[in-house]
């Protein structure tokens, strides 16, 4: 990652959408923007997920991130849900993809041990620590979009660290097959 660069942090959902874009200026991570997207006013979900997509692509055109980090989906017990979710996600990651950024998805545990030190950490755990290191003051109008601001530093983590990051999703479908061989049958 370049010394200045953007990160675009997406949080999924169809009826609130987190984003926030993180601006690196001179290897300190700066928050330019944060905020939701509401859909809750579409009545059918292809709305809602047409809306995803124009909306990404203007907040992108906007703010032209170089880089989209993206909560992957909680693997959930109720699969009308977890089939929601992963539509907003393939939209938010469709959206960046036609508009040339990198992608990389994170698990919820992977996002909270790399803020907090705890992968099961709580959303206010995240919230306090995430104002300190950025210090950027997050009151409840911005709830629903800390986790897209804590998805975009942990990338930024991840590259400053130097491990190596994959822009495929597969491993972590692999490792929810690996962990569920019964499910994985059905």
């Amino acid at each position: 990652m370049a010394k200045n660069s953007k990160i675009i942090g997406i949080d999924p959902g169809t009826n609130v959408l987190g984003y926030a874009i993180l601006d690196i200026q001179n290897s300190k991570p700066i928050v330019q923007d944060i905020g939701v997207l509401k859909l809750k006013s579409f009545k059918d979900h292809q709305t809602k997920l047409k809306e995803i997509f124009l909306q990404l692509q203007e907040i992108i055109e906007t703010y032209l991130p170089t880089h989209m980090a993206i909560e992957a989906p909680f693997y959930g017990k109720n699969v009308q849900s977890m089939l929601k979710l992963g539509r907003a996600q393939g939209v938010s990651m469709a959206a960046a993809m036609t508009m040339g950024l990198s992608i990389v998805e994170y698990s919820p545990k992977k996002i909270k041990q790399s803020i907090t030190g705890n992968g099961n950490a709580s959303k206010e755990q995240v919230a306090a620590l995430l104002s300190k290191m950025l210090d950027f003051t997050i009151n409840e109008h911005y709830y629903d979009a800390t986790d897209a601001l804590a998805t975009a530093l942990c990338h930024y983590h991840q590259i400053k660290s130097g491990r190596p990051v994959s822009s495929s999703s597969s491993n972590s479908w692999k490792k929810f097959v690996q962990d569920n061989p019964k499910r994985a049958n059905k």
